[in-house]
């Protein structure tokens, strides 16, 4: 038995988070705020602690920085109604265990506990103010994990490898790590190693000496250095050429560069890859040194594309709208515009997106962007014919929840196992939806898989 303490200014959450602790067996206190969840904390123990973000008096933010600051704090989980990818990345690089949503449902409650107890206890980490913006948008599930791992990695200097397809956003989330981090104050150089010409990248990245070479009519720096104290982001490394490669992992294993013409030199440096390319698949081909692949994998981030965060995509749209019409009147969506968007495909994923704006900004003199002024788009992968958003918002989710599922069973070839594993959602869950919605109603379960879930049923939402 572990005991929980609660920290929220809402009784109902607290009454219905205690009632559900108690029913899994745990033990819990509640307070009201963070004043007396320290109070309470100095005299007693608590194996967990439930923060909300948002409270009178001292915010959640500050209540975690002083229990991390505790001799032996317990882990906390940030609960809040507001997620943005700001507090996400802050919460955890303060030593946040994790960051959710509410309302939090009992089977994800007793999944956390269980994790968090299990596991070792965290060891203390430093904080730092964070930045007032948010990075970027996004509050799907797949683009919290990717703000969640910006956090764990903001304050170390680990080599990170940024993965995605073309216009998912990698530098954006380089340029985040490197914000929240440690080394925020500093420089961020990035250098595009498929715009470079081979016989200039070494010069681009380690400088060279006057004379050095044929033009070389004065010194020059290099990247590594112009980035010193702070971060350098390699985008498209999986183009650069296999005699570069050698050069640079000697530079990542000694942290030393030399100029073209010069001396050795060392260098302070955090380095960020990105790609969107399969570099293993580089590797078996011979295309890319293995060496080096796994020196830039310390950590893979994936960024995932547009079409698998399809709840992003009208507040991306809006983001861009805004942006494109700051000096100007600004432009808002109609109920059938944000439909047609969500509806589309987004083969250029958020770079598309964003062109997509800055043409209506451009072309439309209107207020209001309705789904004719986005006729350019084409075809869309899901069915264009359907009205995403009309109707009710309980009407809304089921067609959207229909046509996710149909999308992940057919990409997964009709494993139910691996439909549910990209939905992020349990499988005797996804095998009820596909019988109220009648789809794939012919096929078998996969068979050979149990599901491991032991608290299957208890899937209410603690807001009911």
């Amino acid at each position: 038995m572990s005991t929980v303490l609660i920290i929220d200014d809402e009784p109902a959450i607290r009454d219905a988070l205690s009632e559900t602790l108690t029913d899994l067996g745990h033990t819990s206190a509640a307070v009201a705020d963070g004043t007396a969840a320290l109070s309470w904390l100095a005299s007693y123990h608590a194996d967990t602690v439930l923060l909300d973000l948002r409270m009178p008096g001292l915010d959640g933010m500050e209540v975690l920085r002083r229990i991390r600051a505790m001799p032996e704090p317990p882990p906390v989980v940030i609960l809040t109604a507001v997620p943005t990818s700001t507090n996400t990345i802050e919460a955890m690089r303060l030593g946040a265990a994790d960051h959710l949503a509410k309302p939090i449902g009992r089977a994800d409650l007793a999944a956390l506990l269980h994790r968090l107890l299990s596991s070792p206890r965290a060891m203390n980490a430093p904080a730092s103010q964070s930045p007032d913006s948010d990075e970027f948008i996004g509050l799907s599930p797949p683009m919290r994990e990717v703000q969640k791992t910006i956090g764990l990695l903001a304050d170390s200097d680990t080599t990170v490898l940024i993965l995605g397809e073309t216009g998912t956003g990698k530098e954006v989330v380089a340029r985040a790590i490197h914000r929240h981090g440690k080394r925020g104050g500093g420089p961020f150089v990035a250098v595009n190693c498929a715009a470079i010409p081979a016989e200039l990248l070494e010069s681009t990245l380690f400088g060279h000496t006057r004379g050095a070479f044929t033009g070389a009519v004065a010194d020059r720096t290099g990247s590594f250095r112009d980035a010193d104290r702070g971060t350098l982001f390699l985008d498209e490394i999986g183009d650069m050429d296999k005699a570069m490669q050698a050069k640079l992992l000697r530079a990542l294993q000694e942290r030393e560069i030399t100029p073209v013409g010069g001396k050795p030199l060392r260098v302070d440096v955090r380095v960020i890859a990105a790609t969107h390319q399969d570099l293993s698949a580089l590797v078996r081909a011979g295309q890319f040194r293995e060496d080096l692949f796994y020196r830039l994998g310390v950590v893979p981030l994936l960024v995932p594309p547009l079409r698998d965060r399809l709840a992003d995509i009208v507040p991306l749209a809006e983001h861009f709208l805004a942006v494109a019409t700051r000096d100007s009147d600004r432009k808002r969506l109609s109920a059938d515009a944000a439909g047609r968007l969500v509806a589309h495909d987004w083969p250029g994923n958020v770079r598309e997106l964003r062109n997509a704006m800055e043409r209506v900004t451009a072309l439309v003199r209107k207020p209001v962007v309705t789904a004719a002024d986005l006729a350019f788009l084409g075809q869309s992968g899901l069915s264009s014919g359907t009205d995403w958003l009309s109707g009710t918002l309980p009407e809304a989710v089921v067609r959207l929840e229909r046509e996710m599922i149909s999308r992940a069973l057919a990409a997964s070839g009709g494993n139910r196992a691996q439909a549910a594993e990209r939905l992020g959602i349990r499988r005797q869950l996804l095998y009820d939806k596909i019988a109220r919605y009648g789809l794939d109603a012919s096929e078998n379960r996969t068979e050979g898989v149990r599901e491991p879930d032991s608290l299957s049923q208890a899937n209410s939402n603690l807001s009911n």
